[in-house]
């Protein structure tokens, strides 16, 4: 929008920036000065020096003839006014050519319709040409926007004018809705109304996808060298061996500012086997005085965590302080919840209280906490200091052995060895005492997890041995009922036998019905003895509060019926008490207790029926 502002400012006035009259030639001389321009058809003296106007400016055409060096409307030459209402209408001049003149549109009217503008636009599309309308008359009155590169005109009423810079477009698209008139010709040939409007070109949208890609290429450069600035610099090329270099190194090493970088050089040196016979002694120099760092940097640990001690010492004041203003602020919470002072307070007032209170709360309990914390570590610190050897003592013997070896050049390797191993017996308790001091409360915490989880998973596994157990009893119950169940059907088929084998020998000896009748109670009665002994000898207890419950009720029943019932007759008034139970389950009950039920069999060929009966009083009798 810079750019069309550009092209409004060179082309012709834009009347919203004026708040006066037309007809007042005075005002409207001292405004078109001041804009660089001369008014069209007033003669008056510009008030603007010619420093600032635009040069090559031709009164009579009231247009420019060439390229504005200088734009008026540029921001910071102190030349535009505020802007203007948006509900001014834009009033625009007559343009005067040489072979034409512009007629502006109806300022009431709106503005005319544009395209979407394609990236790059260099190219505008004119309609609405005059038909006797030339190539020539149309570079004069384009020409005026900005250099023109290429005019492409069609047989009819249009044509295509590409410029040499985007900007210039908004220029020529700033005469849309001029009316062109050819001279003084009134004929319908010689007039038209102008439609600029931007053009789609090929050229333009290559050369803006080369402009694009050239930018990024800038871009990705810029980006690179930015990247290459902020790379961290690579490490400084090891040189290589030489006695002068060994000598260097040996003084560096001395050097406790630069001691790191000489030592990663012996290092580098070292690992590229460096060392051999001849020089074994100067290697061993550098070792020797890498090996005398390691008091300065005990010394410089030591100093380290007794500042991190006085810190430590700090933090906690401070903390115990918080913690008591803490403590205070909760008694004033307390006390303004007692009835005294509570009974005063409207409800939102309670409300915002009782919240502040639980805060409060809140955080003086987490910092309690976190000083019961540090004072069990100081506590610990203690104890792991009382049980084990005390560093400084160790180091004070050091100092007095290397103090009283430095005098003995001869025994040197040996007291070098010795320090060695001091050093090293050293470092191992200092890891030993810094892992028993940074045991905290989380490994405690999982030790107690991890044994609650074990607890857990020996009772489970008590709970699954229980389990095993009563499923093996179930399945030996299982089996005992089948055995039962087999030699039942065995004695069912033995007794029919010997009931078909009675009944042919009553039939041949002609005995009567009764005597049949007291063969069959009396094979009855062998069965059930057989059966009440084998059931003496396999029936269990009862097992549960149900099984009793059913014992009494069927009991009760079979009382009531001296003459026994079948189990049909049984489960049907069973099941008016209990849905779920079943026929199987109340005939297994009545066979585990053969001492309280009996079973007979009653009848003779298909009138032969099995009932139970309730036996429990006679065995009282006979006992």
């Amino acid at each position: 929008m810079a750019a069309a502002a550009d092209g409004l400012g060179s082309i012709a006035i834009d009347t919203t920036q004026l708040n006066m009259s037309v007809t007042d030639p005075t005002a409207w001389a001292t405004a078109m000065n001041n804009l660089g321009m001369v008014p069209v058809g007033l003669a008056g003296q510009q008030l603007v020096t010619d420093s600032i106007c635009v040069p090559g400016f031709d009164p009579s055409l009231s247009m420019m003839t060439g390229i504005t060096p200088i734009n008026p409307m540029i921001p910071g030459m102190g030349l535009v006014p505020p802007p203007p209402p948006t509900d001014v209408p834009i009033v625009k001049e007559i343009i005067h050519c040489k072979s034409c003149t512009l007629f502006p549109p109806n300022p009431n009217l709106p503005p005319p319709s544009t395209r979407e503008r394609p990236p790059g636009c260099k190219t505008v599309f004119v309609g609405g040409l005059p038909e006797n309308a030339t190539e020539e008359i149309i570079q004069e009155v384009f020409e005026q926007c900005g250099d023109i590169t290429a005019i492409r005109k069609s047989k009819k009423n249009f044509c295509h004018i590409r410029f040499a810079e985007e900007f210039m477009v908004d220029k020529a698209i700033y005469l849309s809705g001029y009316r062109m008139r050819l001279g003084s010709s009134t004929d319908k040939k010689d007039s038209g109304r102008l439609h600029v409007d931007f053009a789609q070109a090929r050229d333009d949208f290559y050369e803006w996808e080369c402009k694009q890609r050239m930018l990024a290429r800038e871009e990705r450069h810029r980006r690179k060298m930015e990247e290459d600035r902020l790379r961290p610099p690579s490490p400084p090329a090891i040189m290589h061996y030489s006695e002068h270099e060994a000598a260097l190194l040996a003084e560096k090493l001395k050097d406790d500012s630069k001691f790191s970088e000489a030592i990663t050089v012996l290092l580098t040196w070292i690992e590229r086997g460096e060392v051999n016979r001849r020089s074994a002694n100067q290697f061993y120099s550098m070792v020797q005085s890498a090996n005398s760092h390691v008091r300065r940097l005990m010394n410089e640990k030591a100093a380290h965590e007794q500042e991190m001690e006085q810190a430590k010492e700090s933090f906690k004041n401070a903390l115990t302080g918080i913690l008591t203003q803490f403590e205070q602020i909760v008694a004033v919470f307390n006390a303004s919840t007692r009835q005294k002072a509570w009974d005063h307070f409207s409800k939102a007032q309670r409300k915002n209280i009782d919240i502040w209170r639980k805060h409060s709360e809140e955080l003086r309990n987490a910092h309690s906490e976190q000083l019961m914390g540090i004072r069990r570590e100081e506590e610990m610190e203690m104890s792991d200091d009382d049980s084990g050897d005390n560093p400084s003592k160790k180091l004070r013997v050091d100092d007095s052995a290397l103090a009283a070896q430095a005098y003995a050049l001869k025994e040197e390797n040996d007291s070098l060895r010795w320090q060695l191993d001091a050093y090293r017996n050293e470092v191992e308790l200092l890891k030993q005492e810094k892992g028993q001091l940074f045991r905290t409360e989380e490994s405690l915490t999982k030790d107690q997890q991890l044994q609650f989880l074990q607890q857990t998973m020996q009772g489970m596994q008590q709970q699954l041995l229980s389990i095993q157990e009563e499923l093996n009893n179930k399945k030996s119950e299982l089996e005992q009922a089948k055995e039962e169940q087999t030699h039942t059907q065995a004695m069912l088929k033995v007794l029919q036998e010997q009931l078909k084998s009675t009944k042919e020998l009553a039939e041949i000896n002609g005995h009567d019905e009764s005597q049949a009748n007291e063969i069959n109670v009396l094979t009855v009665a062998l069965v059930n003895q057989d059966r009440e002994k084998n059931s003496e000898k396999r029936s269990p207890g009862l097992k549960s509060e149900k099984e009793a419950l059913l014992i009494g009720i069927i009991s009760t029943f079979l009382h009531v019926h001296p003459f026994g019932a079948n189990i049909e007759y049984l489960w049907s008034y069973m099941q008016q008490l209990d849905s779920r139970i079943s026929a199987n389950e109340i005939e297994m009950l009545l066979m585990r207790l053969p001492r309280m039920f009996k079973q007979e069999f009653t009848g003779v060929g298909a009138t032969l029926e099995k009932r139970w009966k309730f036996c429990a009083f006679e065995g009282i009798k006979t006992i």
